[in-house]
Order: structure tokens, then C-alpha cells, then sequence
């Protein structure tokens, strides 16, 4: 397995910018499908985006399509989510995630990092 750390996270004004990264340890950083979701308080965790093992595909959730990015640097081991024109409705814990294969749901992604709080204020 893989193990993953989240940072950047914080406190943000609407319509303002974040930028997370995922740190990952090991050298086979390159053969996992990265993603990311989000869980905000009393709601269940929710996919986010995720990017292909080379970064030539992506795929977001329609609630962030056009506002967040996701991007890798497979020789540092890094993937990052870019987010603009945030929104309150944005604010949760967000998680970093691995898999070997493919998909949007929780349970196709097999390594977790520990999260990172994002908060927008309106």
C-alpha cells in the first residue's frame, strides 16, 4: 500500500484559492490511479476528481467541474487539486486517495490519507 499526507488546507474567503497536495511514499507512486474526496460534517464522503496513472485523463464531480483541477508530478511523488471560486458549500475534510484500478466511488480507492479541513466563509 501506498501511504498518502494531504496538506494545504485552510481557512478561505468565497471566491477565493486553495491548493492541496498529496505526498506519497514509495516508488510506485506512477501505477495508482489518484483521487480526491471531500466529507463535510453529517454527510457521507463524496468523490471529488480523480487522474489517470500518466495525469492524461481526469474526471470531477459536476459540483466542481471548472473550479478545481487536479494535477500529479509523478517524480515527486505529488498529486495536487487546484481549487478556485470556492464556495461555503465547499468546506469539508478533504481526502487523498489511491487505487490500482479506476472510479468515483469510496470503495474503489484502497489507501486513504488522513485528511485536511478546508473552510470557506461566506
Amino acid at each position: 500500500q501506498v501511504q498518502l499526507v494531504e496538506s494545504g488546507g485552510g481557512l478561505v474567503q468565497a471566491g477565493g484559492s486553495l491548493r492541496l497536495s498529496c505526498a506519497a511514499s514509495g516508488r510506485t507512486f506512477s501505477t495508482y490511479t489518484m483521487g480526491w474526496f471531500r466529507q463535510a460534517p453529517g454527510k457521507e464522503r463524496e468523490f471529488v476528481a480523480y487522474i489517470s496513472r500518466s495525469g492524461a485523463s481526469t474526471y470531477y464531480a459536476g459540483s466542481v467541474k471548472g473550479r478545481f483541477t487536479i494535477s500529479r508530478d509523478n517524480a515527486k511523488n505529488t498529486v495536487y487539486l487546484q481549487m478556485n471560486s470556492l464556495k461555503p458549500e465547499d468546506t469539508a475534510v478533504y481526502y487523498c486517495a489511491a487505487t490500482t484500478g479506476w472510479g468515483t466511488a469510496v470503495a474503489d480507492f484502497g489507501s486513504w490519507g488522513q485528511g485536511t479541513q478546508v473552510t470557506v466563509s461566506s
